[in-house]
């Protein structure tokens, strides 16, 4: 309970915050746009995040803070772990971990982001990917909604209370890990084994500033189809064409994304979604392109499907349904499938998580954003997959998802809404005096 002078202490800096939230939007521009001026491409079993961790160092630096970097597969425990995902290389690819002591009293709090990003892809940019490029409210550039919009706040929201002086009872912790795009997780789980735990945790993902105390799982797919022959000629009758498989393919892909809506149990914080367990085609490859390639029919094609999952939902069950979807586009059309089309799994099954909306740490975040807003926060799932569920279900951690707003999320001409990575600086910020706890004699403001 506290009293009426902390109480009032708290105000104050509340207001300060406020202030300096308006005085330092340059500064938190300057801090995404140096994230996402250094490539940090994540593209397995090697990524290239070394430099941007460097960068972060130096950064926390400046405030008074030592960093320090390690490689995740030091970690002992980490490849015993039943999450550990073989096959990464972390050569030049550290985790960075920094701590703010607190004076003892309070509850400690983790702030997470992961510095890895997507490859910037084969499809035509209309802006520099690493050119930080500003646009109104927006700046674009490869990972500046994921996450690196999300990372340059929780810096901010850092820089703002040690320039106010502010003294903290419980820890604070920030990291920022490597590997977590394409189902890594290999980054989190090695922060986690290396005993950078507390008493809560919030990852600044790209949430649209909702608070997100749950996740979707994700599974990615590969099927591959295969004609019976080549060329454009035949004699008799025409050969089985990998073509009219992913005609017939295509055609049932609505019926398993159906029945994926009718039997995953939809929970509550998904209820508003109009698609909470969606199925996609993510990609289609066949054949060559241009006046080098023959004109022919292509003897195979690949098929990549991506779908969602429910929190509580097991991967045995839903690859069940998989396999019977596809193996009745078999039963339906034989002249088309003798066999069952080649299946491989490239990325790990990530779960569905949540904890519950009333959890502690969920309402006072949410309360906290109320004050800055004057709004009330959204409480939802993210449509998603990402690390949250390790801290849920293998550290018994209480973690949210909380970060700005942003638009082509792993596509070309990515941005991030700066308004809302401020909005996210100040609610961050004052969220850490209101959990952590202010030693008041100890503080300078």
């Amino acid at each position: 309970m506290q009293s009426r002078a902390e109480t009032a202490n708290l105000e104050r800096v509340n207001g300060r915050l406020a202030e300096l939230a308006g005085a330092l939007r340059d500064r938190l521009v300057q801090n995404i746009a140096g994230l996402v001026r250094i490539p940090s491409e994540n593209t397995p079993p090697v990524g290239a995040e070394l430099e941007c961790q460097r960068h972060i160092c130096r950064h926390l630096a400046r405030l008074g803070l030592e960093a320090e970097l390690y490689r995740p597969d030091q970690v002992e425990g980490l490849q015993d772990h039943p999450v550990f995902k073989a096959g990464r290389d972390y050569t030049n690819r550290p985790n960075l971990i920094a701590l703010w002591p607190g004076t003892g009293g309070g509850k400690s709090l983790l702030l997470s982001g992961h510095i890895d990003t997507v490859p910037r892809g084969s499809e035509q940019w209309h802006r520099d990917p690493f050119g930080a490029e500003l646009e109104g409210n927006r700046l674009y550039g490869l990972g500046s909604n994921d996450m690196k919009g999300g990372i340059g706040a929780a810096l901010l929201a850092l820089e703002m209370l040690r320039e106010l002086g502010i003294s903290l009872n419980g820890d604070l912790t920030m990291e920022t890990i490597v590997d977590e795009e394409f189902g890594g997780v290999n980054g989190t789980l090695a922060a986690r084994l290396r005993g950078h735990n507390a008493d809560g945790a919030i990852l600044c993902e790209p949430s649209q500033t909702a608070i997100c105390p749950a996740q979707t799982g994700g599974r990615t797919v590969h099927i591959t189809l295969r004609g019976s022959g080549s060329g454009i000629l035949y004699e008799n009758k025409p050969q089985v064409r990998a073509l009219d498989q992913l005609y017939f393919l295509l055609g049932k892909v609505e019926e398993f994304s159906r029945q994926r809506g009718t039997t995953a149990p939809i929970h509550a914080l998904y209820r508003s979604s109009s698609d909470p367990v969606p199925v996609w085609v993510t990609k289609i490859h066949y054949g060559g392109w241009g006046p080098r390639e023959p004109i022919t029919l292509p003897t195979h094609c690949r098929v990549e499907m991506y779908w969602q999952a429910m929190p509580g939902e097991e991967q045995e069950d839903i690859e069940r349904e998989f396999f019977s979807w596809l193996d009745a586009l078999g039963s339906e059309r034989p002249d088309l499938f003798s066999a069952r089309p080649e299946v491989e799994f490239p990325i790990r099954w990530l779960p569905g998580s949540a904890i519950d909306s009333g959890n502690t740490l969920v309402q006072e975040l949410a309360q906290t954003y109320t004050q800055v807003t004057g709004r009330a926060a959204e409480i939802q799932g993210i449509g998603g997959p990402c690390d949250l569920f390790v801290f849920h279900q293998h550290f018994l951690t209480p973690a949210v998802l909380f970060g700005p707003k942003g638009g082509n999320t792993h596509a070309p001409d990515e941005w991030v809404d700066l308004d809302s990575a401020l909005l996210t600086a100040e609610v961050l910020a004052r969220f850490i005096c209101r959990w952590c706890g202010v030693d008041w004699e100890r503080s300078s403001f």
